[in-house]
């Protein structure tokens, strides 16, 4: 099987350009491409991961990644898949979380200088001139053509902003610009990013006379549309420090019964034809397939080790044993303990497993709390410092999330 039928059984292509003559490059030469990531936080986010997992299954087959850190166009903010402006940030902290980015990419994909170019669009975008842009580029692009695309399209009721407006041509300029400097032919990018991807195929024609490519991949989401990696505490983190890694497991462990085949075919490098038997998996067995998906994606992000130790947690929990090493974890301080008392909804927001009292409030009412096997039926409930001294306690949040707290 070829890379790019792999590509195609895994069901990671949404839409490309030529696919004969992108099948023949992919499976029969060695491919200079590009996928773009702005710098908009300071860790990366499981959308991110599909993107890098491409990249590494590119490498693997021999392929040479640009790995576009964009310091420029974060500038400005894509304002694709956005109802409203994107938060302006300053250069450093753009220069900063690029550094972030980098960082964790390197446990990733192969950033040597001999597998994989990195590159900052901010080295020339920050320094190019207007009126020379809006000559050479701008003359290029027609604003009735742009106006079509599905990004901007969405946002023209709420109100699209001249800067955003630019975003697309600066986008397209880093193809023309990593074309000329790397004769990179390909981008990649998430089916979102289509638009913008033909804008820059179609001005490296304009500009240089080639023909250059692109391919979009599958977007994360569920069954329904509703895109993947959203937790109660906000985006699916690949820092650990935001994320830990028993949490990043415990997501995938609970994905719905539909949609962990698709998961294990885009994000996983179990076989193709292993993942295609566990179609027909039913019951037992699908949590079994979760599992392998929640222990094969954790041991890519953060390592067998960590991987271990969350699926050894995960079996203590469900199957009963009580085993509580690895469980996320919390040190109550001696101030919540007003007279030698915390409220639960206190402990709730603390533990972050509620995001407001209103909302632990919501929880106990809805029968969702329970401490060591305890329902918690009343809002005003306590725990007592000196039943927290002696040992640590559990609280259940639902049936599937567990948090240790201590004193």
């Amino acid at each position: 099987m070829t890379l790019f039928e792999e590509f195609k059984r895994r069901g990671l292509i949404a839409q490309c350009t030529n696919e004969e003559k992108v099948r023949e490059a992919m499976d029969n030469s060695k491919v200079t491409f590009y996928i773009g990531f702005d710098a908009t936080a300071d860790s990366l986010h499981v959308g991110h991961f599909l993107q890098l997992m491409i990249i590494r299954r590119m490498q693997m087959a021999g392929h040479m990644p640009i790995l576009l850190l964009g310091t420029g166009t974060t500038m400005v903010g894509d304002p694709t898949g956005k109802t409203d402006m994107r938060q302006m940030l300053t250069v450093e902290e753009i220069n900063h979380n690029a550094d972030c980015f980098l960082q964790q990419m390197g446990k990733l994909v192969d950033i040597s200088p001999e597998k994989c170019i990195v590159a900052r669009n901010g080295d020339w975008l920050m320094k190019l001139n207007y009126i020379e842009l809006l000559r050479d580029i701008g003359v290029h692009f027609s604003v009735n053509r742009m106006l079509t695309a599905e990004c901007f399209k969405s946002r023209l009721e709420r109100g699209l902003s001249f800067i955003e407006f630019n975003y697309m041509i600066m986008q397209s300029y880093d193809f023309l610009k990593l074309f000329e400097d790397h004769h990179c032919t390909m981008e990649f990018g998430g089916d979102d990013q289509w638009s913008n991807i033909l804008g820059g195929i179609d001005l490296v024609r304009r500009v240089k006379g080639e023909e250059v490519y692109g391919m979009t991949f599958t977007l994360l989401t569920t069954r329904e549309g509703k895109k993947m990696g959203k937790t109660e505490k906000g985006a699916l983190w690949l820092d650990p420090e935001k994320t830990s890694p028993y949490e990043f497991f415990q997501y995938w462990r609970n994905v719905d019964d539909g949609d962990v085949i698709n998961c294990l075919k885009l994000l996983t490098f179990v076989p193709v034809e292993q993942i295609e038997e566990m179609e027909s998996w039913k019951d037992s067995q699908i949590n079994k397939a979760k599992e392998i998906l929640a222990y094969e994606v954790t041991s890519i992000v953060h390592g067998k080790e960590e991987a271990d130790k969350a699926l050894a947690a995960a079996k203590s929990l469900f199957g009963g044993s009580g085993n509580d090493e690895n469980m996320p974890s919390t040190v109550l301080g001696k101030e919540m303990f007003a007279d030698g008392e915390a409220s639960v909804l206190d402990v709730l927001v603390a533990t972050k497993l509620a995001p407001s009292k209103g909302e632990a409030r919501r929880l106990i009412q809805q029968g969702g709390i329970s401490i060591d096997d305890k329902k918690v039926e009343d809002i005003n409930a306590k725990i007592k410092a000196a039943d927290l001294s002696e040992n640590a306690m559990i609280i259940r949040k639902g049936k599937k999330v567990y948090h240790k707290i201590s004193l």
